[in-house]
């Protein structure tokens, strides 16, 4: 009977153990779990942020090459009505020379602010990933 009761315990300890560890473990488990779902839906939403920028980036830079294409063919039908009513060859080449200065100097200043605005929209579409990366690493040195 002592061996039955000896024997009755011991199952009894280790099921109790055998749960323990089971319950212990399924709560890491589900904590890990939580932990990994609130990344994906920190970096789900730095995803977002990210191509909003570029996109908002992309809508700035494409207005404003149909702004400076508009405005480039205004002035080339301003420049030929001007040329066109040249009353020499040596005024129509100052005139025309005049104008491809100006052309190729609103140009350069055209192609040096989109450069910028390019610049900036890749900054502002980089910095929530880079904001999650960083995350990360701290998360894993932590963990360390």
């Amino acid at each position: 009977m002592a061996a039955a009761e000896t024997a009755t315990s011991a199952v009894e300890q280790f099921t109790a153990a055998s749960n323990k560890a089971f319950k212990d473990s399924f709560e890491k488990s589900l904590t890990a779990f939580s932990d990994i779902n609130a990344h994906s839906k920190k970096n789900f939403e730095a995803m977002v942020a990210s191509v909003t920028a570029a996109t908002k980036g992309a809508e700035t830079v494409g207005a404003a090459a149909v702004a400076f294409s508009k405005k480039a063919v205004e002035d080339q039908v301003a420049a030929a009505k001007t040329i066109a009513g040249a009353k020499s060859v040596q005024e129509v080449i100052e005139l025309q020379t005049g104008f491809a200065k100006s052309a190729i100097e609103t140009y350069i200043a055209e192609m040096n602010k989109m450069a910028e605005t390019v610049a900036s929209s890749v900054k502002e579409s980089a910095a929530p990933i880079n904001e999650r990366v960083t995350a990360f690493v701290e998360h894993f040195q932590a963990a360390r």
